[in-house]
């Protein structure tokens, strides 16, 4: 590892797209908080202060990333894994774990409270890039290169389970799955995993109600129009309101206590009823080069580490992406999870952000 010397920049192209993410999600999150803020603060500004707060911590955080050698990461992968396990396990301590809209998923330490199953995605996606490039050559046996980071995988996904927290479970699922495939795992046996995971999967849909809500309100959000459909539905007016060019940001009726929560899992349709399909598309456009940009310098990587670690934290920004997006869209059903970047909410804007630090890292260095 020592041989690897810093031979480039970092990736501007990927710098300049997150700063410009953040700074329209800042924006839109004034946009579409203010009233909500006025009527339960008093205070207008009020969501746009503590999230400007989130954005300095976690761009600090990120820049501090860039200039830190990205393998001296692999000494906190084990670390990291069993501390992310250890908070999940403390939101069950009733002084500690914060119930919130019938899931307890935030740890409240007195001074600061988090979303722990962030901090948990960028955790599994260190360990398993380093337990995959140090068993780079077993991986294809069970015993010895599938078993740990399976097992691992699974005790993660059985603790935000409990939460519960079904949308982050199939995000984690999804990228362990892939990143043992691109460390070369055998398809037979993750299809194997995958095949024992959906029948679960299907029993966690129909064993709760409100997830077998939402999927009927996805199929046919008008069959309950002022319940499981109401989300949706006026998420959709939102894009249908907006038309090409929207109707001026700041001016849209939405988010006036029309769209729950529309600085969070709905900013996306505040922006397409204020800046229109020309706004959404340019959200997509970006996304989309984030992505680029991640796969990249994954591809460009000068380790196996490095192109894991790389390639597990794009698919982490843009499952979120996709399945915050699609949801709202009406495309899938909904998840409630929050847009990278653009969404209210300090745990996912700087974890986004240290994503963002490291993948800027791994392109500075070159084989």
């Amino acid at each position: 590892m020592n041989r690897l010397s810093r031979e480039k920049k970092p990736d501007m192209i990927l710098l300049m797209v997150t700063l410009l993410l953040a700074a329209i999600g800042t924006v839109m999150i004034y946009s579409s908080s203010s009233i909500l803020a006025t009527e339960r603060f008093r205070d207008g500004q009020f969501f746009l202060k503590k999230q400007l707060l989130f954005l300095a911590l976690g761009l600090l955080i990120m820049f501090a990333i860039t200039r830190f050698p990205y393998y001296k990461l692999r000494k906190l992968a084990w670390p990291g894994i069993v501390a992310a396990a250890l908070l999940l396990g403390a939101l069950w301590i009733p002084p500690l774990g914060v119930r919130a809209g019938g899931a307890v998923r935030w740890l409240n330490l007195g001074f600061v409270s988090f979303q722990v199953s962030e901090l948990v995605k960028v955790a599994l996606i260190l360990f398993l890039a380093h337990f995959l490039a140090e068993k780079a050559n077993r991986i294809r046996e069970i015993r010895h290169g599938l078993l740990i980071p399976l097992g691992v995988t699974g005790v993660m996904i059985g603790l935000i389970l409990l939460q519960p927290d079904f949308g982050t479970t199939v995000i984690v699922a999804f990228i362990a799955l892939t990143m043992l495939y691109m460390a070369g795992a055998r398809i037979l046996h993750l299809a194997g995993v995958a095949a024992m995971f959906i029948p679960v999967a299907f029993w966690l849909l129909l064993h709760k109600s409100y997830r077998l809500a939402r999927l009927t309100a996805f199929l046919d959000p008008w069959k309950d129009p002022r319940n499981s459909g109401f989300q949706i539905i006026q998420s959709l007016i939102s894009f249908g309101s907006g038309g090409p060019f929207g109707v001026g940001i700041g001016d849209g009726m939405q988010k006036l206590f029309y769209l729950p929560e529309p600085h969070t899992d709905f900013i996306l349709s505040v922006i397409a009823e204020e800046a229109g399909l020309i706004g959404v598309g340019l959200i997509l456009l970006l996304y989309i080069v984030l992505i680029l940009r991640g796969f990249q310098i994954s591809l460009k990587a000068p380790d196996l580490f490095g192109n894991l670690l790389a390639a597990g934290l794009t698919m982490m920004l843009a499952l979120e992406a996709f399945i915050n997006m699609a949801g709202v869209m009406g495309l899938i059903p909904l998840k409630g999870l929050a847009l990278p970047f653009l969404s209210y909410g300090g745990t996912s804007l700087i974890m986004s952000l240290i994503a963002v630090g490291i993948l800027l890292n791994i392109s500075t260095y070159e084989g």
